[in-house]
């Protein structure tokens, strides 16, 4: 009888792909490791009390300058870099324009803010507090002079320009 012969096996090739793909994937993970950065606990507090109190902050992406323009003790680099940290974990939504870092508290920012530092549930950040009513506006025009007087001259649509119009767009003699 014809025997053929076996199929070919492929477990072998299979094998030295998982090894490939595991090799591939631990030097990708070295190549994006970060440093860790330990930022001190009373600079942590300064950012996140100033961030719970305004509800929004502004950080420049520059990693040189020594204070923050709004905070007193950390660098602009710790700000920058516990306001990424907020954003991964979704408690500060982030717009960056012009250099510029404009983080926003967000509903799960607040709570984790209140619990780590230890507010009340009645403090809220300045954004989400009710603004007071706006003060009267100025009397109109109309109620002014008793509506004698239009809010423009002339009575219709292009009179203020003449009855002969200018030079251009058909106009003139």
């Amino acid at each position: 009888p014809n025997s053929y012969p076996p199929p070919p096996s492929f477990s072998h090739i299979a094998k030295y792909s998982i090894y490939i793909s595991v090799f591939v994937f631990t030097a990708d993970k070295y190549d994006e490791q970060q440093e860790i950065m330990f930022i001190p606990k009373e600079n942590r507090i300064a950012v996140f009390s100033y961030l719970f109190k305004e509800g929004v902050c502004v950080v420049k992406k520059d990693t040189k300058s020594e204070t923050h323009p709004h905070i007193e003790g950390p660098s602009n680099l710790e700000v920058l870099m516990l306001m990424k940290s907020l954003e991964s974990r979704g408690f500060v939504r982030v717009t960056f324009s012009w250099q510029y870092n404009y983080c926003y508290l967000t509903d799960e920012g607040i709570d984790y803010l209140r619990t780590y530092l230890g507010l009340p549930a009645e403090i809220v950040p300045a954004t989400h507090k009710k603004q007071a009513s706006r003060p009267e506006m100025r009397e109109r025009e109309e109620d002014k002079y008793d509506g004698g007087r239009p809010a423009f001259r002339g009575g219709g649509d292009r009179e203020y320009r003449g009855r002969e119009g200018g030079f251009g767009r058909g106009g003139g003699v």
